[in-house]
């Protein structure tokens, strides 16, 4: 399976548990953070799949955008498991994992600014 192919096959998988996180949100676990987390995997999914198409038609610069796309994926997953591991379990992934998939997430979002600035073989 190609790096393309399992972006979009994790993008996929992070925007169905995002479906299923706000509708725990909304009814099993109404007041709980896992809004927020069904939030972050709801608005990171479609984006994991703008980059990795982006890079595939060579508008974005390669190596930066693989590497930006899948620090979107691990830093959403990483930020979303430990609130929802909070809200089911009572514990979280470990210590400070949240904030370090949300600075994940942070310098994911600088490296895609990146990649679109250099721009790939085919940009304008």
């Amino acid at each position: 399976m190609t790096a393309t192919r399992l972006l979009i096959l994790a993008a996929g998988l992070m925007g169905a548990t995002g479906v299923a996180f706000a509708a725990l949100a909304s009814h099993a676990y109404a007041g709980t953070s896992l809004a927020v987390a069904a939030t972050m995997l709801s608005l990171h999914a479609p984006a994991i799949i703008a980059v990795a198409i982006g890079r595939k038609a060579n508008l974005l610069h390669d190596p930066v955008s693989r590497i930006a796309a899948w620090g979107l994926a691990a830093g959403t997953v990483l930020f979303s498991g430990d609130i929802a591991m909070r809200v089911f379990a009572g514990t979280g992934l470990f210590p400070m994992a949240a904030p370090l998939g949300g600075m994940a997430m942070i310098a994911a979002w600088a490296g895609v600014a990146l990649a679109g600035a250099l721009g790939g073989r085919r940009a304008v």
